[in-house]
């Protein structure tokens, strides 16, 4: 059994570490099985060496995340103990942002998400692959915003492939946009949520925001424009390359996709998936890899998605014996 005591120099910054109710300390016992006891400014951790060490460098970095003005979740507390359990010299603290001109500003919550910010920054050509739920469109949407908002470009164009379940778009009623917008559902989402579902809608009025299913790109060169194309697993590898190739002049494009979740038939290999490996490697092109640890949703999300790989990793090992 060890003991450490963390003391905290600012009542309201600690108080906002330890959240209502001090429900991110009692997160912090639970997940690391220790015993937090907290007395005027500081935090008793008792438990073993090894969750002792964790929950003190936590509690300590999420301190330090709270004193530079920014908010932290019982998902913080989550993410502290895994990103940290595994690699205690990680930092956890954004080194980057993405400003709004209304004053907002996004910040990564891993370090995955701080990569895939800097990738953003850096290439034209960027590549996020991971699980659901890790932020891979809501942070796009946030840097495709900002660069609007900035006029570093002059328009967004949302995309994506209208493959769902085996419905096709001849089914659903109502026009073109009718059509595809319940596809893009997650990108208006994360579109209202930037800058509010009234300026968002005029956004798309004056055409400084386009919405497309991906068929639509075919012939034509997008300049000038923040390009997301989104759920990239769906693509077909020549639609991708058709997609690819549409990349004009002062344009960047991000391609989001989760390849364990493809609902493409069985036959028709993913695009993104094969993009990922042909691209791998090639100079200017941006490549992020989400892992579980990086889903930004209930806890159970990680555990669930951990299961369903390791079930993947397993059937393609025996398809393989079967081969042989």
């Amino acid at each position: 059994m060890t003991k450490k005591i963390v003391e905290f120099d600012n009542l309201d910054n600690f108080a906002a570490l330890c959240g209502p109710h001090d429900e991110h300390l009692k997160r912090l016992e639970q997940r690391l099985s220790i015993d937090v006891l907290i007395r005027g400014n500081q935090v008793t951790l008792s438990g073993s060496t090894d969750d002792v060490d964790t929950g003190a460098a936590v509690l300590r970095q999420l301190y330090k995340i709270v004193s530079q003005g920014h908010p932290v979740t019982i998902g913080d507390v989550d993410r502290g103990v895994t990103i940290l359990g595994q690699n205690p010299s990680e930092s956890l603290s954004p080194n980057t942002e993405v400003k709004l001109n209304s004053g907002g500003r996004v910040i990564p919550r891993t370090p995955r998400q701080r990569e895939y910010l800097d990738l953003m920054s850096k290439y034209d050509l960027v590549f996020a692959l991971g699980p659901a739920g890790t932020g891979k469109t809501y942070l796009a949407m946030a840097t495709a915003i900002s660069a609007l908002l900035s006029k570093k470009v002059k328009h967004i164009i949302l995309t994506r492939p209208a493959v769902e379940a085996g419905e096709r778009l001849g089914f659903l009623p109502g026009d073109l946009v009718e059509k595809v917008n319940p596809y893009l559902r997650p990108l208006y989402d994360a579109l209202y949520d930037l800058v509010g579902a009234e300026r968002g809608q005029k956004l798309i009025e004056h055409g400084q925001i386009e919405i497309a299913p991906l068929a639509f790109m075919r012939g034509r060169t997008l300049s000038d424009a923040f390009i997301i194309l989104d759920e990239a697993q769906n693509c077909t590898i020549e639609q991708m390359k058709m997609f690819l190739t549409r990349m004009g002049y002062h344009s960047k494009v991000v391609v989001n996709g989760d390849i364990s979740q493809t609902d493409l038939p069985p036959d028709r290999p993913s695009g993104l998936e094969h993009a990922a490996t042909v691209l791998d490697g090639v100079r200017g092109i941006g490549m992020c890899v989400f892992e579980e640890s990086d889903v930004m949703r209930h806890p159970l999300v990680q555990s669930i998605v951990r299961a369903y790989n390791a079930e993947r990793l397993r059937y393609q090992m025996a398809a393989e014996q079967e081969s042989r």
